[in-house]
């Protein structure tokens, strides 16, 4: 199965709102985060690889049209040349507006992880913030880098950066699809990601 949408954004730029609207156009099932804290082969999958594993990515994907948020986010220059028809999505809020609430919901999350193999440790503080993910300064620079580094990087007619807020039309646009008669959705804010992952903790 090939991806037809790759998300290059961090984790906490409406990520899981973005997976529901790609699931209601028919772009899904669309891997996140969640995906792997549900599905233990998942979790096996992408632990393997965070720790050096090769990437076999139709497996890694195996039964997803498309990704968004992390762990596939990081990966995003490797995804964006093995499936050159996916469409890319880079969403994005303000590096102030990130941080924010960054710290109170996956920071918080990953320290009260108790699993030192958990893709929370090993990818997202270990590999991305460089062990340095509670570092205000450095969490917002490797923000601002990774979001250049997209812009830089892929192409404009493949690219639609989707800002909180922006809702359905700029989307529906880049995918050719017609925009539906619900609501954008509007899915794990800092409440409910607390409720979600505070308490049991990261995968």
């Amino acid at each position: 199965m090939s991806l037809k949408v790759i998300g290059t954004g961090f984790g906490r730029t409406g990520t899981d709102s973005m997976r529901t609207a790609l699931n209601m156009l028919g772009f899904g099932p669309t891997h996140h985060m969640f995906e792997i804290m549900e599905h233990p082969q998942q979790k096996e999958r992408w632990r393997a690889l965070a720790l050096g594993a090769e990437p076999d990515w139709d497996l890694l994907f195996e039964g997803y049209n498309s990704c968004i948020d992390w762990p596939s986010a990081y990966y995003w220059r490797e995804l964006i040349e093995v499936y050159p028809e996916a469409k890319v999505l880079l969403t994005w809020r303000t590096p102030e507006s990130w941080w924010s609430s960054f710290e109170k919901t996956i920071v918080a999350g990953i320290k009260s992880s108790e699993d030192p193999q958990s893709l929370g440790r090993t990818l997202i503080e270990g590999e991305i913030f460089d062990g340095r993910m509670a570092d205000r300064a450095h969490a917002i620079a490797t923000y601002e880098a990774n979001v250049a580094a997209v812009l830089d990087t892929v192409p404009k007619d493949r690219l639609l950066v989707h800002k909180l807020g922006d809702g359905w039309v700029p989307l529906c646009a880049h995918l050719g699809v017609p925009v539906p008669e619900e609501d954008y959705p509007n899915r794990n804010n800092t409440s409910d990601f607390a409720e979600k992952i505070l308490k049991p903790g990261p995968s």
